[in-house]
């Protein structure tokens, strides 16, 4: 039996342990944001490369069915609508891809450009994090013979 005298007090979190514990998430938090934020930047670099590489070999096999490079003017659409000459249009077995040609991971539209760097018939380029040509870290251009290297 209880006894009058001492009557039962659930006993809850007073204020200070509540900002002693928040202080203490906020450190943790202040101390694995940054490598987790790191970790998003690298991976978007990682999936550029794959859908770079993605994209090369569906050039690739149109090339093959066309015999031909898309133009500086057809660009990747080519890729997923058909030509508008009749006798590539014959020729044309596509999509070459299963959805719309994919924007880079951080929203800007890959750049097309042939001839390619180095020789190559044609490079595909992100802008990198700044959407603009150059830069360094995040804002470094990904693709052929840059960073993200996409293959040969």
């Amino acid at each position: 039996m209880r006894s009058s005298r001492h009557p039962s007090r659930s006993r809850g979190f007073t204020l200070l342990e509540m900002l002693v514990v928040l202080v203490i998430i906020g450190l943790i938090a202040g101390l694995v944001g940054p490598r987790l934020f790191a970790k998003v930047d690298s991976s978007k670099v990682q999936t550029a490369g794959v859908q770079i590489k993605l994209l090369r070999g569906a050039i690739e096999s149109m090339r093959l069915d066309l015999g031909a490079y898309p133009t500086a003017e057809q660009g990747l659409d080519l890729l997923v609508t058909a030509p508008t000459d009749a006798k590539l249009r014959e020729r044309w077995k596509g999509p070459y891809l299963d959805e719309a040609v994919p924007a880079d991971p951080w929203g800007n539209p890959y750049q097309y450009r042939i001839p390619g760097e180095d020789g190559r018939p044609f490079s595909i380029v992100s802008l990198g994090a700044d959407g603009k040509p150059g830069g360094e870290g995040n804002d470094a251009d990904i693709g052929l013979g840059k960073r993200g290297e996409a293959g040969n």
